[in-house]
């Protein structure tokens, strides 16, 4: 970056306020006589006018004061806050007054003064964290508020004064920069600053100097220089100690440690104020004395999922034991064993395994939570040691009493007095054991009370709960109310019935027989040297470790069934689905119109702010009535022009977005738009695609009921709502068209008039069918047609028109009829000429006047009504688009659910909308959009073909705007071809138009709602007079050839033309977008292409504003970093700053995207918070409904209202590959069924991600909306959710509006992603949120919260680990031998058939597919949902939901053993081209194939050494699903790569791994270059982990040596022995194989290149001396080649379990010989692996056809889509 000097501020050029050159964000607070829309609000002014009110304070010394200056600038020049943060929280704060006093119910009575209901409420909301806190602490809260001010001074003052507190507050925050991730430390500063401000205007004289008080610190930058600066510095140099988060957790404090400290009293004795700078607290301090962690020490162990989960841990291993006992006493039903004495006393035990395991728990208290103990904090260490004192004293007793039981019990010989008495007495200790779970539960029935005594803070309570909980600040009060309780009880009783009844049944009982019958075996004959005796107890582990496994994981599957249920019957009740598609619409859309009013129009408020039980009774009736069709809604629309007009103007935007966006054609939109009422129409004129066919229906029952009465008739065709607006829209338009045509003043006019009068008389009177002979209406439809097709033809011959009205008049006049009358008669009824000579002068020769070719409105008109007349097509295929279709219908149904009504725009609450950006593609550019693959495929020819029909509709509409060839569109319309191509893939472009659909809705709806009906309607009928549609048909082009440019501008602006000018402040007082661009100013510096693509979009949406980081170098290493907001002045034209608030050091300390988020987040304003993810979209039609969304903040859901409004996703990426649409498929059933499950009725559901609405003030003083320290917070969204929660908010789920969202569309993509997230929720198993969650929810909360976040994938682990304790126990049961002496001795083969079920049960994993099937039935239908599950199969979906699994499996388990979780860029982009095998090796030999390869060996050695195994079809039935597990996770990274099994490509990816693995390494070199550096890389998390992560990996190791010692004992060379001196001897071989290969490697080091021959010699001589021992072992030995075979398949796991070992122990062996060898073992294992991965991948290539069939099933989604497959991947493009 180019040198900069360090910009002047304000302030230092002597200018506080510069109104006249100020730039201003959303509105000119420094001039309030500027012509500005949102000025004209009285309330601005009022808030603006309220922070002028300086009066009599007292003025600081050394500064100029001007009338100017407010409130605000008098606390920024006595604080020393930066000017530009004080303009920035000052347009804040006032924007916030003055919408929220618009807001005010019932509205205040001077509405040019600040409401001071408003400023309290906004006081107690924003500072309430901080009386909490105080109140917590025990501190006296400093904000001083008299609230009986009895003269109108006092209560000036007291307004001013608590305006100076909420403005103090502000400041703070906004100057803050990475403080505000620590909310506590933020209040100690506002409370030491508050008393400070106190002290001012209290006129304190200073003790020191005996002059007037004034703060501590002031001048330029005086607030960050002497606070922010001192605790930044000390967060930056722990985060720098961290080693980039490599090191452990436990060693340097993070953001919440900092936060923590503010917990305790003892950061007043510490820090003091001004701040100590020589505190222990500050980095100043040595690392060995400054203040270790806080609160909670985060440490690696899977033993942290006991910890934060101990009670479900609890439950499931004390029902198990209670299982075992009952079930060993073989009983039909469990019920009957309770009756014995013998089996109540065993199942006494589980209160000692309950001490036993609360033990467990205190002991691993102390292990991890030691550090913690310091000077300050003994009374930790005293509950540590009571407690785990405690627990061994309850184990110690329990185990006493129960052993006197039985002592008596045995002394006695039964069941005596005595013995019964020691029972007694044993229940007696368990009654005092289990008081606080009793008293718990009473707390539980009655959780108002147990959240009151939460929240009191009062020193008893603390004392009373001191046990069990640490004093924390958070998670106090976090119970929910007694409906939900009862809600999410019922739900998990009958979840936790199911799980124990099947678990019982199916599980445990089984199993007792087996067991018992291994016990039996006591003379068993091992093939082996049995370390544990003859016993059989490994083998009865071995039995049933799969199946405790099982237990402990299948609860997940019972949760993800019950929940489905629930979920899909929530979904049911929400009315979700009931509009399913286009067609289902069309039936509806007839409520459509009133269900939009009643939804979207604001109704007239009452003085009561509450709505009364009587209008929530109307509004329920009313919802009941538009959902129904129940009372013809629609009438009332028909009824009033401006209503019908209102909807008319909505849906025609909405159906223009969809034009602007090319999802439909000029044509499509003509019958999609609802066209305003003209012509005299008397019903409302539905959209062309509702009318079609109807007419021509209605004239077949004409034909039918010709001499029917008139009234049967009618009733028939008023059975269809749209056939009888077709009659009547037709009737009436035809009667206009031919009055617009004959000449006025003509006789032909009056007989055209008199003509329709007497049609007209006949319909009144109901005489039609008696005087007119309905069989001639087809002739009649006929002649109409071709009237209006030679009106619409170019030439417009005026003899055609002519003789078709003669043709017209005389079947009108003379056959009609059903009387017929003379010429004379009709001449007497007007209905015959006059003055013309019948038989020799014609009708109409001089009485038609062709409308001007320039009335574009008329020849609309004709358009519609020829559609009307004859289309026979119902047109269910419009529009044709899939994605338009599915919008529809979605806005369509959300309109039937229940909605909160909507306010208009000035009383609605404001929000923001935030997006992190980095450096992602903003726009794709030319040449990328043009670059070729491999193939020959470029990006846009793919574009064009999977999305085929919206590249159509930008032709046609380019096509429109000048474009005359297509090949020109490169030259002429290059941005429109960049911006049509960025808004199909995952850009910021496409995220910000979605955005700022906002903006357009607010301002469409502030037009709609302050417009007249006379604004209504004439406006809607000069819009559609002013413009042509530039819809119409190519064969139409010729009838607005004449229109000009300007009307088609005039028509893309939809509703623009009508606004009056007002709106757009309406709509910036609402809405503010603001882009978190963090390297912005890099870019600019560089000349990036990205920062002029991002003023493009500045400059293309005024709503638009980008905050970025600016550095500043001031020269010697100085710099200085600045968070910038700026915007597109247009009236300027170009960029300008608006403010620039200078930080502390560097933006980034923790992860990237929360500080991102955090710099940026003082510049945006509302009440309300959207973040959207850069590769997210909106639509118009859904941005209407934010007001309703916003509306929710205001109702009670439960006990609270929410904090976090969670919105629903709709994922746009499925439809490229069958691979997305897999993803779009899992992702829509986790953000719709699963989010709707988790918030109602579980009540756990957290902010998991974009796009959820956050309560923005209701964060902003706890600590934001993410959190950032780094690697812990990794997945930085969910924490925002556990903050919510803890701190006691409310999460709900809303699915009545949808946002888009973008997923990974390509395997390594999606893998990569499924990576972070794994490693993320790793690392939340080891947070202090986690824990605190896990303790501080009910017990019912808490399943609920573990099997949605952490115990999903510690689940799916225990799936994997499963398969393989079940595949390892198989093997060691057939090697040792056990298995076939069981299968001998037991003639039914119980003891091992049982064990089959067990596989089976795994296999019920296939049930967490119901999700997906019930959510697809709700909201597409039951048989689409089935099509849709089969096809999925079909394409192998199963394959890849299989390879998921492993990478989830692989993450998580690695994270929390040894960490290493990062961010992992996905690149978001399209998959087009072949992925190398090289490439996929590196990305999955370690998470799949390897484990893949151990699986299929265990299963090749136990087929050839089972005894089962003989028998196939039980060999297949218990192995089927292991078998397709090892195959998915070999198969499946060239299954989903594009050509992955094309011959030629597989050649050349063999040729390039090879080089791979034999490239050398550097200290430049990448992975992707060179086999060692990837291999060195991959240790990477081997280097950073603590010593138990080390010896865990070794122990699990040592199960690659368990190959060799069962194996070497079935060689036909040992003959039978089970000596342990065969195994000690096999170890000789292994020794003699790698001084083979260390000799050959020496000798190619030595010899191969200077003295090849003596290279040659060495290896012919060793490769000799090999032969020869083999062939003298195979004449003079029992030796075979089947052990030969055999032994590689003992010989070569076990060298990979010392290359594993030696890994783990690299930094001992590193620099010794060994290491050498270790590398060159290494490599040939992984050429091994890798050519056994490639043998299928090879084999599959070369079959014919294959290849074929793997592009289907790759790309069958985009086949249905257009995508020509075939064409794609041979790059033969056609021309």
């Amino acid at each position: 970056m180019s040198l900069r000097h360090r910009p002047t501020t304000a302030r230092e050029r002597g200018e506080l306020h510069a109104p006249s050159r100020e730039t201003y964000n959303i509105i000119p607070i420094h001039d309030l006589l500027a012509e500005h829309p949102s000025l004209r609000f009285p309330e601005v002014r009022a808030a603006a006018a309220a922070l002028r009110v300086v009066g009599d304070l007292r003025k600081p010394p050394f500064v100029e004061w001007t009338a100017r200056m407010d409130l605000m600038d008098w606390l920024g020049v006595v604080f020393g806050f930066q000017t530009d943060n004080v303009r920035n929280q000052r347009e804040n704060l006032v924007l916030h007054l003055a919408n929220s006093q618009m807001r005010l119910q019932p509205p205040p009575r001077h509405p040019d003064g600040l409401d001071r209901t408003v400023l309290r409420r906004f006081r107690k909301k924003l500072l309430h964290n901080y009386t909490t806190w105080c109140s917590f602490i025990g501190v006296r809260c400093h904000v001083i508020i008299s609230h009986h001010n009895r003269h109108q001074t006092d209560a000036v003052l007291g307004l001013r004064r608590e305006l100076l507190y909420v403005a103090l507050y502000l400041l703070i925050w906004g100057e803050s920069a990475n403080l505000r991730f620590a909310p506590e430390c933020l209040c100690y500063i506002f409370h030491h600053m508050a008393m400070e401000l106190n002290k001012v205007l209290d006129d304190h004289i200073d003790d020191m100097t005996g002059m007037p008080f004034w703060p501590s610190f002031s001048g330029d930058c005086a607030f960050l220089k002497s606070v922010v600066m001192p605790i930044y510095k000390t967060i930056k140099a722990e985060v720098e100690s961290s080693k980039n988060g490599t090191k452990p957790h436990s060693a340097w404090r993070n953001y919440d440690d900092i936060n923590e400290y503010f917990w305790s009293k003892r950061c007043f004795k510490s820090l003091k104020w001004p701040l100590d700078a020589t505190s222990n607290f500050f980095d100043s301090t040595p690392k060995i004395r400054r203040v270790g962690k806080t609160g909670f020490v985060e440490q690696r162990s899977f033993w942290n999922v006991f910890r934060s989960f101990d009670r479900l841990w609890v439950l499931l291993f004390l029902f198990l034991q209670a299982a075992i006992i009952v079930a060993w006493n073989d009983t039909n039903y469990p019920w009957q064993v309770l009756e014995k004495r013998d089996v109540q006393v065993e199942l006494l035990t589980i209160f000692i395994s309950w001490a036993g395991l609360r033990l467990l728990q205190s002991v691993l208290d102390w292990s991890t939570q030691y550090s913690l103990v310091s000077r300050e904090t003994m009374w930790l260490l005293v509950r540590l040691s009571l407690k785990t004192a405690v627990a061994l004293t309850w184990t110690v007793l329990f185990s006493v009493f129960y052993a006197l039981i039985w002592r008596q019990k045995n002394a006695d010989r039964f069941w005596s007095s005595a013995a019964n008495e020691r029972i007694v007495t044993f229940l007696k200790v368990v009654f005092v054991f289990v008081i606080p779970e009793l008293l718990a539960l009473v707390l539980f029935i009655v959780p108002w009370i147990r959240n009151w005594l939460e929240e009191l803070n009062l020193g008893i309570v603390h004392l009373m709960t001191w046990w069990f909980y640490s004093k924390i600040f958070v998670g106090r009060g976090v119970r929910e109310g007694l409906v939900d309780n009862v809600k999410y009880t019922i739900f998990w009783i009958v979840v936790l019935s199911s799980k124990f009844i099947f678990s019982y049944f199916l599980q445990i009982k089984p199993l007792v027989d087996p067991t018992r019958a291994l016990l039996q075996l006591n003379d068993a004959q091992y093939n082996w040297h049995e370390f544990f005796g003859s016993t059989n107890r490994m083998a009865v582990v071995m039995l049933w470790l799969p199946v405790v496994l099982v237990y402990l994981m299948d609860l997940q599957i019972w949760y993800s069934m019950y929940s489905s249920l629930v979920g899909a019957s929530v979904g049911l009740f929400s009315h979700l689905g009931e509009i399913r598609n286009i067609d289902q619409l069309r039936l509806r859309f007839q409520f459509f119109a009133s269900a939009m009013q009643f939804n979207l129009r604001p109704e007239e408020q009452l003085l009561s702010p509450k709505a009364t039980l009587v209008k929530k009774l109307r509004d329920a009736v009313h919802r009941l009535k538009l959902r129904y069709g129940l009372g013809r809604p629609y009438n009332k629309i028909e009824s009033s022009q401006v209503e019908a007009t209102w909807f008319a103007l909505i849906w025609n935007e909405i159906i223009l977005s969809f034009r602007e966006e090319d999802l439909i054609s000029d044509r499509e939109v003509e019958l999609l738009e609802l066209p305003p009422n003209c012509w005299n129409i008397r019903v409302i004129r539905w959209p062309c695609f509702l009318l079609c066919n109807e007419l021509l229906l209605a004239l077949s029952q004409a034909n039918e009921l010709s001499d029917a009465p008139d009234r049967w008739l009618w009733l028939k065709i008023c059975k269809s709502e749209y056939r009888r607006c077709a009659v009547i829209e037709a009737y009436d338009s035809i009667k206009y068209v031919l009055f617009r045509v004959v000449k006025h003043g003509t006789e032909e006019k009056s007989i055209v008039t008199r003509l329709f009068e007497e049609i007209d008389e006949s319909i009144e009177n109901q005489k039609v069918t008696d005087l007119f002979k309905l069989r001639v209406l087809p002739k009649i439809h006929g002649k109409l047609i071709t009237l209006l097709e030679n009106l619409m033809d170019p030439d417009r011959k005026v003899y055609r028109i002519v003789n078709i009205l003669q043709a017209l008049y005389e079947l009108c006049v003379r056959e009609l009829p059903t009387v017929k009358r003379t010429t004379a008669q009709l001449s007497q009824l007007g209905l015959a000429p006059v003055s013309l000579d019948a038989e020799k002068e014609l009708l109409f020769v001089d009485a038609v006047d062709i409308p001007n070719p320039e009335d574009v409105f008329f020849y609309k008109q004709i358009r519609r009504v020829h559609t009307i007349l004859t289309s026979r097509d119902p047109m269910h295929n419009v529009p044709k688009n899939l994605e338009a279709r599915r919008r529809l219908a979605f806005f369509s149904n959300s309109l039937f659910m229940n909605i909160p009504h909507a306010p208009s725009v000035e009383k609605m609450m404001a929000f923001s909308v935030l997006t992190p950006y980095y450096d992602e593609e903003v726009m794709y550019r030319q040449e990328m959009l043009r670059a070729e693959n491999e193939d020959g495929i470029s990006t846009l020819f793919y574009l064009q073909k999977i999305y085929d029909d919206e590249w159509r509709n930008f032709l046609e509409r380019m096509r429109r705007e000048g474009l005359e060839d297509e090949n020109d569109i490169w030259t002429k319309k290059v941005r429109d071809l960049r911006l049509w191509a960025s808004y199909r893939g995952q850009t910021l472009s496409r995220t910000v138009r979605g955005m700022m659909y906002y903006y357009r809705a607010l301002k469409m709806l502030s037009f709609l709602d302050s417009a007249s009906e006379m604004d209504i309607r004439m406006g809607s009928q000069r819009m559609s007079e002013a413009c042509d549609p530039f819809y119409f048909n190519n064969d139409w082009n010729s009838t607005t050839q004449s229109a000009s440019v300007q009307e088609f501008n005039t028509m893309a602006n939809g509703i623009n033309p009508l606004l009056k000018g007002h709106e757009d402040g309406s709509a910036m007082m609402k809405f503010t977008y603001v882009v978190a661009c963090q390297v912005y100013g890099q870019h600019k510096a560089k000349g990036d292409h990205r920062a002029e693509e991002i003023l493009f979009l500045m400059k293309n949406n005024e709503a638009l504003r980008v905050a970025y980081v600016d550095e500043v170098h001031l020269g010697r290493d100085e710099v200085e970093y600045y968070s910038v907001l700026v915007k597109y002045d247009r009236q300027l034209q170009r960029e300008v700053e608006i403010y620039r608030i200078r930080l502390p050091g560097p933006l980034k300390l923790g992860e990237g995207k929360p500080e991102n988020q955090n710099h940026s987040i003082i510049f945006t304003r509302g009440d309300a918070l959207q973040t959207i993810d850069m590769n997210q979209d909106n639509y118009f039609e859904e941005a209407l409904k934010m007001r309703n969304l916003l509306e929710e903040f205001k109702t009670y859901h439960g006990i609270r209202r929410p904090t976090i409004l969670g919105v629903r996703e709709i994922v746009f990426t499925g439809s490229v590959s069958s691979l997305a649409w897999f993803m779009s498929a899992q992702e829509t059933s986790f953000v719709t069924l699963g989010q709707r499950v988790l918030a109602n009725p579980l009540k756990v559901r957290m902010h998991y991600g974009h796009p959820d609405v956050f309560d923005r003030f209701w964060f902003m003083p706890r600590g934001g909306i993410s959190k950032a320290s780094k690697v812990i917070n990794i997945s930085e969204d969910i924490f925002a959710g556990f903050n919510c929660t803890l701190r006691g908010g409310n999460v709900t789920h809303h699915e009545y509006i949808q946002v888009g969202k973008g997923r990974d569309v390509g395997l390594n993509q999606i893998s990569m992603f499924e990576a972070k997230v794994a490693s993320g929720n790793g690392e939340q198993a080891l947070s202090r949120d986690v824990y605190r969650l896990g303790h501080r929810l009910d017990f019912f909360r808490m399943l609920s919260f573990f099997y949605t976040t952490v115990g999903y994938y510690f689940n799916t682990m225990m799936i994997v680990l499963t398969v393989f304790a079940f595949l390892w126990g198989r093997l060691y049961l057939a090697l040792s031998g056990v298995e076939k002496v069981a299968k001998d001795r037991s003639s039914s083969n119980k003891a091992l058939g049982t064990i089959l079920n067990q596989q089976f049960i795994i296999q019920l994993g296939v049930f967490t597919a119901l999700p997906m099937i019930l959510e697809n039935s709700l909201e597409h239908g039951f048989l689409p949902a089935v099509w849709d599950f089969i096809t999925m199969q079909l394409e192998l979906a199963s394959f890849f939901y299989t390879f998921s699994m492993g990478t989830r499996t692989h993450f998580f388990g690695r994270t929390i053993l040894h960490g290493g979780a990062k961010y992992r860029a996905t690149g978001r982009g399209f998959v087009v081209e072949h992925k190398k095998f090289a490439e996929n090796y590196r990305l999955y030999a370690r998470t799949h194939f390897i484990k893949a390869i151990e699986l299929g060996i265990i299963l090749l050695v136990y087929a050839s050494h089972s005894p089962l195994a003989k028998e196939s079809f039980v060999y297949i039935l218990m192995t089927i699903s292991s078998w397709f597990l090892v195959v998915s996770w070999i198969i499946s990274p060239f299954l989903f790569n594009p050509s992955g099994f094309d011959w030629l490509k597989t050649v050349y990816d063999f040729d390039d791994f090879m080089n791979w693995i034999w490239a050398k390494g550097g200290l430049f070199t990448k992975a992707d270059q060179s086999w060692q550096t990837w291999w060195n890389e991959e240790q990477d998390h081997l280097r950073t982990t603590g010593l138990w992560g080390k010896l865990l990996e070794i122990v699990l190791d040592l199960r690659f040596f368990f190959f060799q010692y069962g194996i070497v004992y079935q060689l036909d060379i040992v003959g039978k022995s089970t000596s342990i001196a065969v195994y000690l001897a096999s170890w000789a071989f292994l020794i003699v194989a790698v001084g083979i290969y260390i000799t050959i490697i020496y000798a190619q080091k030595r010899f191969a290149v200077k003295q090849h021959i003596y290279y040659r010699v060495v290896q012919l001589s060793v490769i000799g001396l090999t032969v020869l021992v083999m062939v003298m072992l195979l004449k003079f030995t029992g030796l075979t080649f089947s052990d030969m075979v055999t032994s590689l398949l003992a010989f070569i796991p076990t060298g990979w379990g010392l290359i594993s070992i030696a890994q783990v122990l690299k930094p001992f062996l590193q620099s010794t010989v060994v290491w050498d060898t270790v590398v060159s073992v290494a490599r040939l294992y992984d050429m091994i692996f890798g050519l056994i991965v490639m043998a299928p991948v090879a084999l599959l290539s070369w079959l014919p056809g294959f290849q074929n069939m793997q592009a289907r099933i790759l790309f069958n989604e985009a086949f249905s889509r257009g995508l020509q497959i075939s064409i794609i991947l041979s790059g033969k493009k056609s021309t």
